[in-house]
């Protein structure tokens, strides 16, 4: 591995880190904003979707290729939308912070992705399934340095901005972020994959909804706002043991039989929340909410190719769903009774099962084993 290899990937493994912990703080944000505001979980569910809304709109930066966006770049907007965040004043202030901070994720997710699974040729997806892992560890820490920080949402981002500048700063003393042995993606024709970017936009808002608001419904449940706290770190933890398998085990699954496998064992679990326990449920539901968007990821390349708009395409479907879902579900859940999230999930999840099991052989056909 070259300097510039392990200048990508380190840094790159610093930045999902971060992003890791951001996504999981907000979770746990809206309780307290919504006692804070005085609001309806169903309006700071909002938060969740200003993230999202940012990340949408560097993705269509980058896909119009309006902005030269760098790993580094991308992490100094990371850093200005927490310290945003960790100074607002007052609710429009917190959801302007959130859409930067979603910025420099949409351009972080955009940027690293394919570059790594470019740079590293053969070992590329094992490299992607690593950085994607990483984004685990940070989600781990976070709901437990969330509540050794007094549940502040305000300290949670100001130590997020805090190790953003750290990470940019070492980075900036080590060199480019960017091996120059990196192919950049040739200029093939562009024909989107309408179902693929369906079903990844379905994904992903499943995972955002997952992350956002499981903690306000384990509340509701009946777990204590620590306890939620907890449970959210276990639910990492089982997103990162589900994503350090596919480090070892990516080449002997077609992506979109795992991408089936994990909606089907969503439904399973969300089942099991409903009918056995709430938390042990939402915990295993970590390992799909891991598998999506690598799955989805590698196959809708496979479908659509190297046209460099592709993955900003990729990921700007993912977001649809991202910024649509945790509202929708959040307004749904208003009188839905105190399972009433997992009830929501569990019919979500058998209907896109049996539509990925019928549309099994066809995403296949051309998405080969990870």
């Amino acid at each position: 591995m070259t300097r510039q290899h392990a200048a990508l990937l380190g840094s790159g493994l610093a930045t999902f880190l971060l992003m890791g912990a951001g996504q999981a703080v907000y979770g746990l944000a809206l309780p307290v904003y919504a006692a804070e505001f005085q609001m309806t979980l169903g309006s700071v569910g909002w938060l969740i979707s200003a993230h999202w809304i940012g990340c949408a709109l560097a993705v269509l930066a980058m896909f119009l290729g309006i902005l030269d966006m760098t790993p580094q770049k991308a992490l100094g907007v990371m850093a200005v939308g927490a310290a945003c965040i960790a100074f607002a004043i007052g609710w429009w202030g917190t959801l302007a912070g959130a859409v930067v901070f979603g910025l420099g994720y949409g351009f972080a997710t955009v940027v690293l992705n394919p570059r790594v699974l470019k740079a590293f040729g053969a070992r590329g997806t094992a490299m992607l399934s690593l950085l994607n892992a990483v984004f685990a560890l940070g989600a781990i820490a976070a709901p437990l340095v969330f509540v050794a920080l007094g549940s502040a949402p305000n300290y949670a981002f100001l130590s997020i901005m805090v190790l953003c500048a750290l990470v940019w700063l070492i980075a900036a003393a080590t060199g480019p972020m960017e091996p120059a042995t990196a192919p950049r993606p040739a200029a093939t024709s562009f024909r989107p994959h309408w179902p693929i970017l369906m079903f990844g936009a379905a994904a992903i808002g499943l995972e955002a909804t997952l992350i956002g608001l499981g903690p306000s419904a384990l509340i509701v449940a009946g777990e204590t706002d620590v306890r939620a706290a907890e449970l959210l770190s276990g639910f990492f933890v089982a997103f990162l043991a589900a994503r350090g398998t596919l480090v070892f085990t990516s080449h002997l699954v077609g992506s979109f039989t795992l991408f089936t496998a994990a909606m089907a064992t969503l439904a399973a679990c969300a089942i099991g929340a409903i009918l056995v326990s709430p938390g042990v449920f939402f915990m295993l539901m970590g390992i799909s909410a891991s598998l999506f968007f690598q799955s989805y990821y590698v196959t809708a390349t496979r479908k659509m190719g190297d046209n460099p708009r592709v993955p900003a395409l990729i990921i700007g479907a993912g977001l649809v769903g991202g910024i649509a879902s945790p509202v929708i579900v959040a307004n749904l859940l208003q009188g839905a009774g105190d399972r009433g999230f997992f009830w929501i999930i569990g019919g979500a999840t058998v209907v896109l099962s049996l539509a990925a099991l019928a549309s099994l052989r066809t995403m296949n056909r051309q998405a080969r084993p990870l």
